[in-house]
């Protein structure tokens, strides 16, 4: 418990020092994208937050450009991130690679090969060559800074893009994130916490904590278990049942009464129980297993008196308050 506390506040402290070189892993990256290939057929994929030369997405785009029929695969990355995890010394130049498929009929595209470009910017997703790139895309997939997380959804949407990214498990606990998933706009993705086994950081992190490692090819790696994946692709997951076993009548002091709303605390999604039809306050891990159709999203975290939801003077961590749509 110590060592992922501890993982957490490094991750808090790259949030605030805005060191966000947390890399995703290949495996990682291969573990969710199983699950989406029937989107890929045909579109663009746009990495805009991946040096070629080190993104292990470009790695799995490249690799599977055939199998997933795409159309177009585009990486771009900000001139300061570094050039490549085992050499020292910055990228000095954003760059940009375009790749249309196997062009020498070898299995691993190599990044140089292909065809490396520098941008005239510095390859921040906001300005201008980043947006055109954006424009032409279908699909972005990616890990984006996680200090700028709010903004990068937030251009996401405003260009009404589909997406798959990498974020906090605390992304959800935002108000214009929440907004998304109650709008059902987007959603949480099959992997989180412990499903996602990890991330490469520069030397230059310290390794905290019991669950960090070093791998065969030298890479430093931290496991925080706190991070997820956001995306507005369907799955299978958003549209399966929570199954309920629990029971609110003749177990009514298992569930108390919140002092500001009217509604029941349930501590665990497991315990949500089936035959109560009114409000219930439940953790923000409920929303990795959300169904739409089974369930109403009806507010975030406050009372009616516009304060944290409480229970005899007290406040639980964050509650998503909602109904159950089939009673």
């Amino acid at each position: 418990m110590i060592a992922e506390k501890t993982l957490n506040q490094t991750l808090h402290i790259a949030k605030f020092a805005k060191k966000d070189e947390f890399y995703t892993q290949l495996s990682d990256i291969e573990s969710e994208l199983k699950h989406y290939e029937r989107h890929f057929k045909n579109k663009v994929v746009f990495c805009n937050c991946d040096d070629p030369r080190n993104s292990n997405f470009f790695n799995y785009f490249a690799c599977n450009f055939e199998k997933l029929e795409l159309k177009k695969l585009i990486t771009t990355c900000y001139k300061s991130q570094e050039a490549d995890l085992f050499i020292q010394g910055k990228a000095e130049k954003a760059v940009l690679l375009e790749y249309y498929g196997n062009i020498n009929g070898s299995k691993i595209p190599d990044a140089e090969e292909i065809g490396i470009e520098p941008l005239k910017g510095d390859g921040d997703f906001r300005g201008k060559e980043s947006i055109d790139l954006l424009n032409q895309s279908d699909i972005v997939v990616t890990n984006p800074p996680f200090s700028l997380f709010r903004e990068y959804v937030e251009q996401l949407v405003k260009y009404e893009k589909k997406f798959l990214i990498i974020g906090n498990i605390n992304a959800i606990t935002y108000k214009e994130i929440f907004k998304l998933i109650k709008e059902n706009k987007a959603w949480l993705g099959i992997n989180m916490g412990r499903g996602i086994s990890g991330f490469i950081v520069p030397d230059y992190y310290e390794l905290y904590g019991t669950e960090t490692r070093i791998d065969n090819f030298g890479n430093r790696i931290i496991s925080p278990n706190n991070c997820l994946w956001l995306t507005n692709l369907d799955t299978f997951k958003r549209h399966e049942d929570i199954t309920l076993n629990k029971t609110y009548y003749g177990n009514e002091t298992e569930y108390p009464k919140f002092d500001n709303y009217d509604a029941i605390n349930v501590n665990k999604t497991q315990d949500i129980p089936l035959d109560y039809d009114g409000v219930m306050g439940v953790p923000i891990t409920f929303l990795h297993k959300y169904n739409p159709d089974q369930f109403e999203l009806i507010k975030f975290r406050k009372g009616n008196d516009d304060k944290d939801l409480s229970i005899n003077g007290k406040c639980p961590y964050f509650r998503i308050l909602i109904k159950n749509k089939r009673l």
